[in-house]
């Protein structure tokens, strides 16, 4: 048998003590109306209906009280042992009361299964012969109770099988429908599996492509002051070449770095930044190198570094890009005003100022203008990625970065980051 939730079991349960009540009450009512139905038998049958009228509704209220007084199994065999006395009461094979034999043969198929079902159907026929050989008038010959008995034992046998049939139509019925809800559901899982796999590849496959825009968008810093330098090198004085190579070696090393970030795209997953190489930087010479890169004329210059001689550990190379970008930006909306580029370390923290006399921002703007693919102002319809990529990497040095309108016109770039003294 199927294992019947526990609300349908409840439902059962009380379907049939309700049935029963409604049962022994139409016998009462039917002997009321015609006492000629005890055949003689008036008060042993009145005093049989009163003790099941008591039981089947002490069955009723601890039904209905969630509070069962017999299993019911039990409740059917007695049942059908009162209907028997019944029949045996009130004519034998002539009694009304077999009537209700089927409803406690149907009862012990559903509760049992077929096999309980049919032995309940030969136990109740054979009982019901006995009450018809034991009840049956004695001017009735014998035949008459034993054929009686023989076609109720064939008729309860009938409804068992029957009954067993279409219990057993329903168990595969609702087997079937919980194993089509199991697929729909194993089903509805693999589709939410390979929604989520899709994404994750696409997301995937959008940090590559962040990594390589990244890349290339760091790469036109770097190579226009290096294109600048080998075309001015030949007219430059000895110092002044000097220090051209400098910056030509300085931008060597900066571009090695970007190619190595951009190796580390081909090979990692979800990173458009590529791998942390961490080493001791001066933060005086970090200042100058951020300077140079972003193509900071000597007299629009304004560092400061505090303390001057301060040594951080970090991946220099990602630092040097979030600066020169900000650089970047404030020189390109300063005209000729100077850029100021302000270093102060202490206690583990990095607080780096960028600040122009550029236009500022517009209200509102603060946050828009690090989103991927936004540029403002002049370069406004460009890749757009600067300051998207500053946020990027800032948030990856679990650091902090805000852009304030500067006192008298301008913009403040304030980040901070922590940094461990090297």
């Amino acid at each position: 048998m199927t294992e019947l939730d526990p609300v349908v079991r409840t439902v059962e349960e009380r379907t049939a003590v309700v049935i029963r009540l409604l049962v022994v009450l139409s016998v009462g009512l039917a002997l009321v109306i015609g006492p000629q139905l005890a055949r003689g038998n008036l008060v042993p049958v009145g005093v049989l209906a009163a003790v099941t009228l008591g039981y089947a509704t002490a069955l009723a209220v601890g039904e209905w009280r969630e509070a069962r007084l017999l299993p019911p199994w039990l409740a059917t065999s007695i049942d059908g042992a009162l209907v028997l006395v019944a029949c045996a009461l009130t004519g034998g094979a002539d009694s009304i009361m077999v009537a209700a034999l089927p409803l406690v043969v149907i009862a012990a198929a559903v509760r049992g299964g077929a096999v309980t079902g049919r032995l309940a159907a030969l136990v109740a026929g054979a009982g019901f012969t006995v009450a018809a050989v034991l009840g049956t008038d004695p001017d009735q010959p014998a035949t008459h109770a034993w054929l009686a008995g023989a076609w109720w034992t064939g008729y309860l046998m009938a409804t068992a099988v029957l009954v067993g049939v279409l219990v057993r139509m329903l168990e595969r019925q609702l087997a079937a429908a919980a194993e089509s809800r199991a697929r729909a559901l194993a089903e509805h899982e693999a589709f939410l599996e390979e929604r989520d796999l899709r994404a994750r590849l696409l997301a995937a496959q959008e940090a590559r492509l962040d990594g390589v825009r990244v890349v290339l968008h760091e790469f036109r810093t770097p190579v226009a002051s290096l294109t600048a330098l080998t075309r001015d090198l030949d007219r430059l004085s000895e110092p002044s070449r000097r220090v051209a190579v400098g910056l030509l070696a300085e931008h060597a090393v900066h571009l090695r770095d970007m190619l190595d970030g951009l190796a580390d795209v081909a090979v990692q997953e979800g990173n458009p930044l590529g791998r942390v190489r961490e080493r001791p930087v001066r933060l005086a010479e970090l200042a100058d190198a951020v300077l140079d890169a972003a193509g900071v004329a000597p007299a629009r210059r304004a560092p400061r570094v505090d303390p001057p001689e301060a040594v951080v550990r970090c991946d220099p190379q990602r630092l040097r890009r979030v600066l020169t970008n900000l650089v970047e930006n404030a020189a390109r909306h300063s005209g000729d005003a100077p850029v100021e580029l302000d270093l102060a370390y202490a206690d583990g923290r990095l607080v780096a100022e960028v600040r122009d006399r550029g236009p500022g921002l517009p209200p509102g703007q603060a946050g828009l203008v690090t989103a991927k693919g936004v540029a403002l102002g002049e370069r406004r319809g460009t890749a757009g990625l600067g300051l998207w990529i500053v946020e990027t990497i800032v948030a990856a040095m679990d650091g902090e970065l805000s852009l304030q309108p500067r006192e008298g016109g301008g913009l403040t770039a304030h980040l901070e980051l922590p940094l461990p003294a090297a």
